[in-house]
């Protein structure tokens, strides 16, 4: 198995280590452990059911039975309430996207409160994502599939969160509306932002990410630097069954 680690010697903003998690009585994760760097794109990749986006809610803290460590800017979490992880500044965009359809594109943007100094202006929001203003009126329901993305990544950035936490955020997607989110998380990379992508579009997790842990039956069994994906990519198409 490649190195889980980074190559890198800066302290990672996110370390997950023995990380285990239930859902009542059914065991998921298997001692999941990765880091992420400050300012880094990695993607968890794996076959439906593998654990992935269990991470990602584990790391939320949004799954009552998990125990193993998650330690963000050296600060341990595993034990804290997902209000007080929000507040550590960690967001989750999830893949249902989660939009109050009841709701306009504004009352849903402004939604959430900012937990940390820093959160992007509703103007870069919309600087970011010109469909959305020009929507601003409309109600949850009538957007499309693409704009509804473009609104649930615009909400996190609001609330002050430099780890963002993306759940399968092209799935379903126009090719278009892909290629804006890709450009959207290489701008937010630059901007600083560091990201976890979780990703069954191998072809766009290639195209932004520095980073693949390949996840399996609830643990990471790989990881692979992006820019050594050519050279595995037969033992990745077997990992993922591609």
């Amino acid at each position: 198995m490649t190195s889980a680690q980074p190559s890198t010697d800066i302290a990672p903003l996110l370390s997950v280590s023995d990380l285990e998690a239930w859902y009542g009585e059914s065991h998921v994760l298997h001692g999941m452990a990765f880091d992420v760097a400050p300012g880094e794109v990695v993607t968890l990749l794996g076959r439906n059911g593998a654990g992935k986006t269990t991470t990602l809610k584990a790391i939320m803290g949004i799954i009552e039975k998990r125990t193993g460590s998650v330690r963000f800017e050296g600060r341990e979490l595993i034990n804290a309430p997902s209000r007080a992880i929000a507040k550590a500044g960690i967001a989750l965009c999830p893949e249902e996207r989660a939009i109050f359809s009841s709701l306009s594109v504004e009352e849903n943007l402004l939604l959430p409160p900012r937990v940390k100094p820093g959160g992007m202006s509703v103007e870069a929001i919309f600087e970011m994502f010109p469909n959305l203003k020009e929507r601003l009126s409309s109600q949850g329901t009538k957007l499309s599939g693409g704009e509804q993305q473009m609104l649930a990544i615009g909400r996190i950035l609001r609330t002050g969160a430099k780890m963002l936490l993306l759940d399968e955020p092209t799935e379903g997607l126009a090719p278009v509306i892909v290629q804006q989110i890709g450009r959207t998380i290489t701008r937010l990379k630059e901007e600083g932002f560091t990201i976890v992508l979780v990703e069954q579009n191998f072809h766009f997790a290639a195209s932004v990410a520095d980073r693949h842990y390949v996840v399996e039956t609830g643990k990471v069994i790989d990881m692979i630097p992006n820019a050594e994906l050519e050279d595995n990519i037969e033992k990745l198409h077997a990992y993922l069954g591609v």
